[in-house]
This record gives structure tokens, C-alpha cells and sequence, in this order.
């Protein structure tokens, strides 16, 4: 017997691994206006943070600010294609879970432009009958905005749904929704990083996903996926 009828997940770091891309992107950014580079480790805790939060953060103002979305985003679009993939064992989780009926959608903090053209470069749209992104919510994540507005569309409730991420920004959306969280621990993050975001089920790869969607490993103790 399953056990949830209703999987969201996040975009960048759980369904596709594009975190090079990102890296590069913000690398080639920083350099074309002269600014200082950062620590990877820097720009990885912003991954999940809306583009244009970050880039204000480090403009002097909003002309600047959107000078630098532009130049990220034609450096990502130009190395899209090439540089991303769907993370091993996502596509056939996707397939199970679809086999089943269960309902699948996607929250991200990802401009509906770039997110669609991440599913589709990685053959994944068709899984997806809903997607929420982060230039159509007021509160992005960790905001539950977006989580909300999933569940509304897909028409369920919060005790039927699991939502899989593999930042703080997810984990902690989720809960404030009130719905069980999944840690990706395929993607950039350990579990030393997402310890703080108290995951419902810490998972390995998207074969212990599946498992713990369909009720075959539905232990909730950490480290158990």
C-alpha cells in the first residue's frame, strides 16, 4: 500500500543536477562586472534563494541588479543544453510513481521560463502536470506560499503529500505547509548541511524514494532510507 498519493519536488538539485551550471553561471556573472569571486560554498547555500534576491544582494542598486540577471541568464541559456542532466534514477522513479497514479509536481524558486526549459531538455515535462515557480508566488521558499499553491491545484491535502528537496529552503517550506519532507541527499547537500530542516525521511537515491513512496520502507528514523 502506498504511502502518499502526491509527491512535489524541487527543481535544481533533486530532479536535475544543473548545480554546475549554476556555479559557472554566477562565476561568469561576477567576473563581467568586476566583482570579487566567491567560495562555492557561498553560492551553493544560495541555490533555492529566487536570482534576483541573490543579485541584489550584491548590486549597488536595481539597474545593476538587473544588468547581472541578463548576463547570468544568457550565459545559462548558452551552456543549458550541454550542462544539465535528470539525476540517475530519477526518470524511472518518475515512471513507477506515474504507473501508480500518483500526483507529481514541482516547486521551485526557478523562473517558469528556465524551469520548463530544464524539464524539457532533460525529457521530464511530461511527468509534471503542475509546476509552481518563483516569479508567480508573492513569498517564494522557505515561504509555504508555493507548497500551498501545489496542493490547491493538484486538489489534495497536506496528509497526503511528501515533498522532496535537497536544500533548507525545501525542508522548511514543506513543514511550514504541513507536509512530510524528503532530504535528497543526491544532490549538492549532506546531512550535516540539512540536519536543521528536521526531514520526515532522509533519502539516499531516488530508488529509496520510491521505496518510501509506495510503503515498501517507511521507517521515519534518520539515516534509514
Amino acid at each position: 500500500m502506498r504511502a502518499y498519493g502526491t509527491v512535489l519536488f524541487d527543481l535544481d538539485g533533486t530532479l536535475i543536477d544543473s548545480i554546475r551550471l549554476i556555479l559557472d553561471s554566477f562565476h561568469h556573472t561576477l567576473a563581467a562586472f568586476g566583482m570579487p569571486p566567491r567560495e562555492e560554498a557561498e553560492l551553493l547555500r544560495g541555490i533555492g534563494t529566487p536570482l534576483a534576491k541573490i543579485m541584489s544582494t550584491w548590486a549597488p542598486d536595481a539597474a545593476t541588479t538587473e544588468a547581472m540577471l541578463a548576463i547570468y541568464r544568457a550565459h545559462n541559456l548558452e551552456h543549458h543544453d550541454r550542462m544539465i542532466r535528470a539525476f540517475p534514477g530519477i526518470p524511472e522513479a518518475l515512471d513507477a510513481f506515474r504507473a501508480q497514479g500518483i500526483r507529481l509536481g514541482v516547486v521551485t524558486s526557478k523562473s517558469r521560463r528556465f524551469a520548463e526549459m530544464g524539464l524539457r531538455a532533460t525529457g521530464l515535462d511530461a511527468a509534471f502536470p503542475v509546476m509552481i515557480c518563483g516569479d508567480e508566488v508573492t513569498h517564494p521558499k522557505p515561504h509555504r506560499e508555493p507548497v500551498d499553491k501545489a496542493l490547491a491545484l493538484l486538489g489534495v491535502t497536506p496528509d497526503d503529500a511528501l515533498f522532496v528537496g535537497d536544500s533548507l529552503h525545501d525542508l522548511h517550506a514543506g513543514r511550514a505547509a504541513a507536509v512530510d519532507t524528503g532530504a535528497a541527499l543526491w544532490g549538492p547537500f549532506t546531512r550535516e548541511d540539512l540536519v536543521s530542516g528536521a526531514p520526515t525521511h532522509w533519502l539516499t537515491t531516488p530508488d529509496a524514494l520510491r521505496k518510501v513512496v509506495q510503503g515498501e520502507r517507511l521507517s521515519r528514523t534518520p539515516g534509514s532510507e
